[in-house]
């Protein structure tokens, strides 16, 4: 099964009669939301159910999960996902992120796990067979944490996960599978919480990668929470009160913001009503109705969808091409439905979007597409993907040195040479990092390699060659050997927010000991 793993909703298929189709769950529902509330019981809901707890049981539910998967708990990212959710985030081990109900801390891909064992739950009750292999699909601009944590989360949900692929790769499969195109297409990708964009070149079957940028913090949450400000602002300077207070009637704001978004995408004006927003100290409560225009609307988040073509000009400009040089536009993500998305796409790269694909189906489609390819040896479909951010090292003085240029096809492997920096030295250590800058402080650290185990000399004595490899998942491995013995040095990559192999063992018997409730 290929599974779209989203920030707002969750969507899987699977190839059937050779066609790649989109499964629903015994309700109808084709996109699940990413969401888990654990009810007071002891039972937890997962999906659209869980969707309405956020309000009335706003502690204990959990959405948007992906924006804090694989991220260091003093990120700015996690910051900001603390100052507006009404769960509790909080530190674990090595700078992780954990999350609290009640006495319980769970990992991040923990509870993505409950999301895509549902998934599987779901491929299972409409083939009435044992379904574990699965591709799952990540935005582009994903660094090696977020896909290691999300290759994690799909082993703590019992799947075997053939390959992590990026979400924009995924859509363009599902565009080009059986078309016979020779095309450079531009996968334009605003989800819930993140926007890649990538360039590829499809002939003949083969569905070549030449550039990716994107931005992991930038998605339909945050137009949500555009509308949310304006109508605490609004509700603020009728009452004199600050419903931003409140998490009840911030959540309710947040609700009520995501319908207007919605609405707006088919209507020039929405109305918004929202009963028994506050009530007052001498128990007197106060509804909430306001209208807003699709112009104001506009205005409120011009500057996001600015930001969007910011990440399109970085990359064109690695692609080393420009926008009239692009053959076809395709959407992909909830939030393109906007008009004030597609009319600013149209305008940027002069030519109309496609629309005929279906923004929040199209890459769970593409996810099944290659699950398929990779099990079935008649397929002739080829993936060549890119790295999406350069893999550096650590070096004197708080720089770094560049291992991997990003936009490099993969898998890939790269192979230094190092000598001992001190006389008698027993072990070289080694930061790795993921990021643009020269400046150590503004990558991503991904962890500290260590090795010893060679012969003890003189300084420059001892030669050890360390081999850096990014596999098709997009996830980086190392390795180090003595070259004088030819030995493999003891290596251990510890990925700083990671979680340890007994951690996940605890989630996995955690998760399979987990009572999920059916719908009442």
């Amino acid at each position: 099964m290929g599974i779209d793993l989203g920030t707002s909703y969750t969507c899987v298929a699977i190839i059937e009669d050779g066609m790649p189709t989109v499964i629903p769950n015994e309700w109808g529902e084709r996109t699940h939301a990413s969401v888990v509330s654990f009810m007071d019981d002891g039972r937890v809901l997962v999906g659209n159910d869980a969707k309405k707890q956020i309000i009335t049981n706003p502690d204990n539910t959990v959405y948007s999960a992906k924006r804090l998967i694989g991220r260091f708990y003093f990120s700015e990212e996690v910051r900001k996902a603390r100052s507006v959710v009404p769960y509790n985030i909080v530190e674990g081990t090595n700078n992780s992120v954990r999350i609290q109900i009640r006495d319980t801390m769970y990992s991040v891909p923990e509870l993505s796990a409950i999301v895509l064992k549902e998934m599987r739950q779901v491929v299972e009750n409409h083939t009435g067979q044992t379904v574990t292999k699965a591709v799952i699909t990540v935005p582009a601009y994903f660094n090696d944490n977020q896909r290691q944590a999300t290759k994690d989360a799909g082993k703590i949900a019992g799947l075997d996960v053939l390959r992590i692929i990026n979400e924009p790769t995924a859509a363009a499969l599902s565009y080009g599978f059986g078309q016979g195109y020779n095309q450079r297409v531009v996968l334009y990708d605003l989800g819930g919480g993140t926007f890649d964009v990538s360039i590829l070149d499809i002939g003949d079957d083969v569905f070549e990668v030449i550039s990716t940028a994107g931005d992991t913090y930038l998605g339909g949450d945050d137009f949500d929470d555009r509308i949310m400000h304006w109508l605490a602002d609004s509700f603020e300077q009728q009452q004199k009160v600050d419903l931003r207070k409140d998490k009840y009637a911030l959540q309710k704001l947040k609700e009520a913001a995501e319908k207007a978004k919605i609405g707006l995408s088919e209507h020039e004006v929405v109305q918004i009503h929202i009963p028994l927003i506050y009530t007052d100290e001498n128990g007197y409560s106060l509804d909430f109705s306001t209208t807003l225009s699709r112009a104001e609307f506009n205005q409120m988040v011009m500057d996001l969808v600015q930001r969007t073509f910011k990440v399109c000009d970085e990359a064109l400009q690695s692609a080393r091409i420009t926008a009239s040089e692009v053959d076809c536009i395709i959407l992909v993500g909830g939030p393109t439905r906007l008009p004030i998305i597609r009319s600013s796409v149209r305008h940027y790269f002069q030519k109309q979007p496609l629309t005929d694909v279906d923004p929040d189906e199209v890459v769970a489609m593409g996810a099944a597409i290659q699950a398929h390819a990779l099990l079935d040896n008649q397929q002739s479909t080829y993936l060549l993907d890119v790295t999406p951010l350069t893999l550096r090292l650590g070096t004197v003085g708080g720089y770094t040195e560049r291992i991997i240029d990003k936009n490099t096809p993969i898998p890939i492997e790269r192979t230094r040479s190092f000598t001992t920096a001190t006389d008698f030295q027993e072990r070289v250590r080694i930061k790795i990092y993921q990021g643009e800058s020269n400046l150590l402080a503004e990558n991503t650290l991904l962890g500290e390699f260590e090795f010893s185990g060679f012969r003890v000399a003189m300084r420059g004595e001892v030669t050890i060659e360390v081999t850096f490899e990014i596999d098709a998942d997009g996830i980086v491995n190392v390795s180090a050997r003595d070259l004088e013995t030819g030995a493999q040095a003891s290596t251990t990559l510890s990925l700083s927010s990671g979680l340890s192999d007994a951690e996940v063992d605890q989630a996995i018997s955690r998760n399979e000991g987990m009572v999920v409730a059916d719908r009442a």
